[in-house]
């Protein structure tokens, strides 16, 4: 079929109008300096991290007994700051960005709001300074999505179908910058925040995450997570390898996501009847057990574990029980009801998980296992396969273990599912949604 020489007359002029509309650049200016703003933000946060954990560790090698008063009284006084001044800003920031995509303007504004934005920023700083086992990667989306969503207020963003394609952008930006991986940002965005994503929204979220990314990249450097890595693995080991840490993964994983959706779903009306100082005082006790797991594992549970899972890609040891106490110290870290992430001490656990399974394994690498461990452990904890096996590779720049990486992530999945049949963030999500409601009017 022959095409015609020249387009319609009213087709050329209406893509003239829309290439010289000046709403439309408009519209394109402040939605590319929200991104801007979302990478700065995100760098700015990332110091800020790296600035509060290194205080907290000089005072760790001041006096290594400190955490059994400091921690459970900083946990007390966040707990407290985030009930009082900025109720919606505990936890990780993904469930409120999950629930904001589906709530009405009235609860979208109350969860992504400047100010529950900037207390994330200031409260996940102040965990990290107390130790607790967070991560700002988590927060960063929350962040993010608050910061693309004030655009909302502008007049070139006017309908319902732009809001949610801020949020989801905002959240793809969090996440690429934070971790200075732009195709997990989009793959994270379209398997976990949108389940229906609207081939229109694609463009958007694939913009943010560029600017945010060049950002990260001016200002940081071309650097990966947790550093350039080089291991193989052959076929004979390889099975056994990926068999082993997606099972471990997916066990232990899903295991951890059942009991923390049953923590923020059982606990909270019982801790609502104690009344404020109840939920505090359990905060409290959150830190002082915080601070107990830190003396047994010799101080190496706090934090984000960015750098004990670096030492262990790099072939240091951090014991054999360092997998399970970082669980254990990031389980009641998030059920303290602090704002804080579990994406990069998930990692962190998965890192010590795949180092653990060297003594089954003594001839496979022990890169490769910390890395197989990660990428199981983090697709049993959240349920996203792909996300799970593009951050780990990116985070790396290892392409050499790309097969077992996604063959390790999805044996995990399908393992989690059985032992934790609902998706973490999607039930963390449900609270935030229901304490947002308006009450109905009383009947006469």
């Amino acid at each position: 079929m022959r095409l015609p020489a020249r387009l319609p007359m009213h087709i050329s002029r209406r893509s003239q109008h829309l290439l010289l509309s000046r709403p439309l650049w408009n519209r394109r200016l402040w939605f590319l300096g929200g991104a801007f703003l979302v990478g700065s933000a995100s760098i700015a946060f990332a110091l800020g991290a790296s600035w509060a954990n290194g205080i907290f560790q000089g005072l760790l090698a001041w006096n290594r007994a400190l955490p059994l008063l400091l921690t459970p009284l900083a946990f007390a006084a966040i707990a407290w700051c985030t009930q009082r001044f900025f109720p919606g800003a505990q936890g990780s920031g993904i469930p409120q960005t999950i629930a904001a995509l589906s709530a009405s303007a009235p609860v979208r504004a109350r969860l992504l709001s400047p100010k529950i934005a900037l207390g994330k920023v200031g409260l996940t700083i102040a965990g990290l300074l107390a130790g607790a086992s967070i991560g700002r990667e988590g927060p960063t989306v929350q962040i993010g999505a608050a910061l693309m969503y004030s655009l909302s207020r502008s007049k070139f963003f006017p309908y319902e179908r732009m809001h949610r394609g801020l949020i989801l952008a905002g959240g793809a930006a969090g996440v690429a910058a934070a971790f200075n991986a732009p195709l997990a940002g989009v793959v994270f965005a379209i398997e976990e925040m949108s389940r229906s994503f609207e081939h229109r929204t694609v463009g958007i979220v694939i913009t943010a995450v560029i600017v945010a990314g060049v950002i990260s990249l001016a200002v940081l450097g071309d650097y990966a997570y947790f550093g350039r890595t080089s291991t193989s693995i052959d076929l004979a080991l390889g099975w056994k390898a990926v068999l082993a840490c997606g099972l471990l993964g997916g066990l232990a994983g899903g295991g951890f996501s059942r009991l923390l959706i049953w923590i923020s779903t059982a606990l909270p009306p019982r801790l609502v009847r104690l009344g404020r100082l109840g939920s505090i005082g359990f905060a409290a006790a959150c830190g002082l057990l915080l601070a107990l797991l830190g003396l047994v594992s010799g101080g190496t549970v706090y934090g984000t574990g960015y750098d004990e899972a670096r030492g262990l890609l790099v072939g240091h040891s951090s014991g054999y029980s360092y997998g399970v106490l970082k669980l254990a110290a990031t389980l009641v870290s998030y059920a303290s009801g602090i704002p804080g992430g579990i994406f990069a001490p998930s990692l962190a656990v998965g890192a010590g998980l795949g180092a653990d399974l060297q003594v089954l394994l003594p001839d496979a690498p022990a890169a490769t296992l910390v890395l197989l461990g990660m990428v199981g452990y983090f697709s049993g904890v959240v349920q996203v396969p792909l996300t799970a096996f593009v951050i780990v590779l990116e985070m790396t720049g290892d392409a050499q273990l790309a097969l077992p990486l996604m063959a390790c992530a999805f044996i995990a999945y399908t393992v989690s599912r059985t032992i934790c049949p609902h998706s973490l963030y999607k039930s963390l999500a449900r609270p935030f949604k229901a304490m947002s409601l308006p009450r109905p009017a009383a009947t006469p």
